[in-house]
């Protein structure tokens, strides 16, 4: 079932999200939607979905014109989409939420065996496997996403816009999700991917379609295509170097020093050093206990032993708060899990680590709002004003909001958890510009990422772990992916797999 767009546009008021778009995605396979935020990407996939209606121009299904009006409309059509938030009934089982709405019933009763039944039938044929024994809640990212794809697949879906579908997965798990897709292609299934993550665009798409400011610049393959010419297409500039030049500095005093960290099963006897103006990463495979060891040193989680000296003194850190208060500040792996309040402005977001130095019985609304216009400029944030609500911003812009709200608070220690999680290229490179900014200035920076690339760009030091050991440390011309990697991977982790 081809699917075509002719002419096609859409504003959200003075804003032109696309622009007289053409586009034609062949029946049957991956066609990678791909360009900055703000490009027109998730715009023509919702407008495809029924989400949005276009404003102008048509779509065409099979040859023929349709008008799309709601995702239900859509879905009647044969087109669903499977957004970033999922859309689950955590308390329900994967079988429930799939048939959810479309459920077997007996009189006013719901026929539960013949659901079970369908639902093995539907996992079997497609090959998408999912446990079904306990609420979708307690499954992981990955296994709730494979829920949403056969959700759309009972309910006969042809179509499937899939926006941002790896932004939260594990590399593990972005490799089992595209092993889905190319199979769902294979039956034939169209895949419109809505992705940032260039390196995976590049190994599952069939097509690749480029946009800038709501217009396409060019539909290409893959093999045609490189990271770099994509990101040049994206931009409009040349690539040139994805991250800043390193300045390590000279013998730096420790800012942070770790010894003998313990917390049960997760990780164990860590210690290392961060020193002033350094960026020291923390690599390895994701369930390594790279972030559990950061949420440890910031007071979120506890640990059993060991001890956090911070400037040379120990410091006990039992929550976030006191962390603030001792020149740690932390942005945390998820933004919208655990750091944005999504509908309260970014004003009040930044500011709300600080309510008690800011308020005296009423809000001290001056040295707020100096404050906020300080740390929004310093991070960055492209919005119109710092009223607007943090769920209207780019996912790179939420990210920043995120720094500004840390940089407020004037740390000594700054630790980054998957600090470009989820937004596009251009953001990376500003969030990189701001983190080796951070260091010139002298502040101790910790990293945890799972991208290889970032680890090796960013870095002065590398630490690796695995199992919640420590198993190398690399430094300077040591620092590559090969050797990350080869670490990450040692002898000894395969022996403890084994074991």
């Amino acid at each position: 079932m081809d699917l075509e767009v002719r002419s096609v546009s859409k504003r959200f008021g003075a804003t032109i999200a696309l622009d007289n778009v053409n586009l034609k995605i062949a029946s049957g396979t991956i066609h990678s939607l791909i360009g900055e935020n703000g490009a027109g990407k998730s715009t023509l996939g919702k407008i495809l979905s029924g989400v949005y209606q276009l404003d102008s121009g048509e779509v065409e299904l099979a040859g023929q014109a349709v008008t799309i009006g709601s995702p239900r409309e859509a879905l009647s059509r044969g087109i669903t989409i499977i957004a970033q938030e999922l859309s689950l009934v955590p308390s329900r089982n994967a079988a429930d939420n799939v048939y959810l709405g479309i459920e077997d019933h007996a009189g006013p009763w719901v026929r539960r065996g013949v659901i079970k039944d369908r639902f093995e039938e539907l996992t079997n044929t497609s090959g998408i496997i999912v446990p079904n024994d306990r609420p979708v809640s307690a499954l992981s990212i990955g296994d709730q996403q494979k829920v949403e794809i056969l959700r759309a697949l009972a309910r006969n879906a042809e179509v499937i816009v899939m926006d941002e579908p790896t932004a939260r997965l594990s590399v593990e798990e972005t490799a089992v999700l595209k092993d889905v897709m190319r199979s769902l292609r294979n039956q034939g299934k169209t895949i419109i991917f809505v992705s940032h993550f260039l390196g995976d665009v590049l190994d599952v798409s069939d097509a690749i379609t480029i946009m800038r400011d709501g217009k396409i610049i060019r539909t290409s393959k893959p093999s045609d295509e490189t990271h770099d010419s994509l990101v040049e297409a994206m931009t409009g500039r040349k690539a040139g170097e994805a991250f800043p030049a390193k300045t390590p500095p000279n013998s730096p005093a420790p800012v942070l020093e770790v010894n003998g960290l313990t917390r049960g099963m997760q990780f164990a006897d860590i210690s290392f050093t961060v020193g002033a103006g350094e960026i020291v990463a923390l690599a390895g495979l994701v369930g390594s206990g790279r972030s559990e060891v950061a949420r440890a040193i910031y007071g979120a989680d506890p640990f059993d032993s060991g001890e956090v000296k911070l400037q040379g003194s120990v410091i006990k850190i039992s929550h976030p708060a006191t962390a603030i208060e001792n020149g740690i500040a932390m942005i945390p792996e998820s933004r919208k899990d655990q750091g944005l309040i999504l509908d309260r402005s970014i004003r009040e977001n930044i500011s709300l680590p600080y309510l008690k130095k800011l308020s005296q019985l009423l809000m001290k609304r001056r040295e707020e709002n100096s404050m906020v216009a300080e740390n929004f400029a310093a991070a960055g944030i492209r919005a119109l004003s710092s009223e607007m609500t943090v769920r209207s911003l780019s996912g790179g812009n939420q990210q920043k909001a995120l720094f500004a709200r840390s940089l407020a608070g004037h740390p000594t220690l700054f630790i980054a958890d998957e600090p470009t999680r989820g937004v596009d290229v251009g953001s990376k490179r500003a969030i990189y510009e701001l983190l080796a900014d951070l260091a010139r200035k002298g502040m101790a920076v910790l990293v945890i990422s799972s991208e290889l690339d970032e680890v090796v760009g960013l870095a002065h030091r590398v630490i690796v772990m695995q199992t919640g050991r420590i198993v190398a440390e690399l430094v300077g011309d040591q620092i590559s992916e090969s050797a990350v990697v080869s670490a990450a991977f040692s002898m000894k982790q395969r022996e403890g797999l084994a074991s």
